[in-house]
């Protein structure tokens, strides 16, 4: 089937190769040229793992194109996939300027019946007003009807996300509507559930926020932990047990972030209260977040004087691993943080440093100062104290004992839960981390025991 795809980030770019590794003739549409000639030598402007070879592969066997010709790219296509960004404004709704104009474009474009589908994270009936944007804007006498089809990918894993997906949701107002999508996505395997449109566009918003809920409810019971005495990885694992809660999304931790969460969260917060209803779980979700991103500064700042003049390593910058975005990363919140506090930060991330750096440049910044490294042992030698941020595989690899032998003062702040308690006081590094008892061993304290005991011998 001849498809095209408005959009080529995560969600456009992703959807388009995939499609054209099922068979499909594929063309993506964005409007930077320099992008798209990047995108035709193989180079992917997102990081993602195995995206680009199925670029390349496809490219090359002429599955897939890329152009800034939407005309051309939308006048005979069978289906026109519309993945472009909608990002939040400050009132928390999803900004659709893009949508509008990708759907202007396609009225103007298709000279064939054609199915239009969004898979862009849009409000409950947005899919009608585009339909209707359409049809108001239609130059040829043809058929365009507007389909719902929500990703549920995320970003570090899309590529296997959309292959193997556990289903194919599908929100249609029209038997042939469906039937385009069914043939659409045959060759992939997945079961598909077929909805009208408004349903679809419900069902991305209320997986995406009850996942989230279920991150800032162990957050939230975490915190609850610290302060009588359990630990929230033994909690987790005895709540796993129960299939009616299963075992992802336990995790506790200093938050969610990313391009859907925050977003997803505040955008359905915003269209509860458009029409006159109280989301609470998911108000009390977005709140528990917020809090929860500062929590090891607030920890480090009761435990320090001050960061002025103090070496500071943050290991990892992007809000998860094995992607280099930073949106609504916990680095983002504590940063600006330290730096105020005059920290002389060395920041280490394996693919998001570039990013980072772009916002806050490499010297001084604020009262204090920023330097990428390009290891973790040069970040943590000689430092004062450590904030871990993002679990990625080369940060768990450090042992307790390497924190111990570098730092001129073991003082870690885990985000990520990364390490056992009892490892840490093995070798006396003084660990605080999230929902579990923290080893408070300084190094004054360590000092003292020491020279105890070489006056006892």
């Amino acid at each position: 089937m001849k498809i095209a795809v408005a959009g080529t980030g995560y969600v456009g770019l992703v959807a388009g190769v995939c499609f054209a590794e099922k068979g499909h003739n594929v063309t993506c549409v964005d409007i930077d040229e320099k992008k798209v000639q990047q995108l035709k030598d193989g180079h992917s402007p997102i990081y993602e793992a195995g995206l680009e070879e199925l670029m390349i592969q496809n490219y090359n066997e002429g599955r897939i194109n890329y152009t800034v010709n939407y005309a051309d790219a939308y006048k005979d296509a069978d289906a026109i996939f519309i993945g472009v960004g909608t990002p939040e404004q400050p009132d928390g709704s999803a900004n659709l300027s893009f949508i509008s104009t990708v759907a202007r474009q396609i009225a103007e474009s298709v000279e064939k019946n054609c199915l239009v589908v969004v898979k862009s994270t849009v409000p409950v009936g947005t899919n009608d007003k585009v339909e209707q944007f359409i049809h108001d804007f239609l130059v040829n006498n043809v058929r365009v009807e507007v389909a719902s089809n929500p990703e549920f990918l995320a970003q570090g894993s899309a590529v296997h996300d959309t292959l193997h997906a556990e289903r194919i949701i599908i929100g249609t107002e029209s038997k042939w509507a469906e039937s385009i999508l069914q043939d659409i996505y045959k060759p992939f395997n997945i079961p598909i559930v077929s909805v009208n449109r408004k349903s679809a566009e419900m069902i991305k918003y209320a997986s995406n926020d009850f996942l989230a809920l279920k991150i800032s409810y162990m957050n939230d019971i975490a915190n609850l932990c610290e302060l009588v005495g359990a630990d929230i990885q033994d909690v987790a694992k005895g709540m796993s047990y129960d299939e009616r809660i299963g075992s992802k999304f336990l995790n506790a931790g200093i938050g969610y972030g990313g391009s859907c969460f925050p977003k997803d969260t505040k955008a359905l917060d915003y269209l509860a209260k458009q029409n006159g209803y109280e989301l609470k779980t998911v108000q009390a979700t977005i709140d528990v977040n917020k809090e929860q991103k500062t929590l090891l500064y607030k920890k480090s700042s009761r435990r320090l004087i001050t960061f002025n003049g103090l070496k500071v390593a943050v290991l990892g910058l992007t809000f998860k691993p094995g992607t280099d975005d930073l949106r609504e990363a916990a680095s983002l919140e504590n940063v600006p943080l330290l730096l105020e506090q005059g920290a002389d930060i060395y920041a280490y991330d394996p693919v998001g440093a570039p990013n980072f750096e772009r916002i806050y440049p490499e010297g001084k910044n604020l009262n204090g100062s920023i330097t990428y490294v390009s290891d973790v042992q040069e970040a943590l030698k000689n430092a004062n104290v450590c904030f871990i941020f993002t679990e990625w595989g080369d940060i768990k690899e450090i042992t307790p004992l390497m924190y111990k032998e570098l730092m001129q003062t073991p003082l870690v702040y885990d985000g990520r839960n990364i390490y056992a308690v009892e490892d840490m006081e093995k070798v006396q590094v003084e660990y605080h981390s999230v929902g579990r008892r923290s080893v408070e061993r300084s190094i004054l304290k360590e000092a003292i025991d020491n020279e105890l005991q070489t006056i006892e011998s």
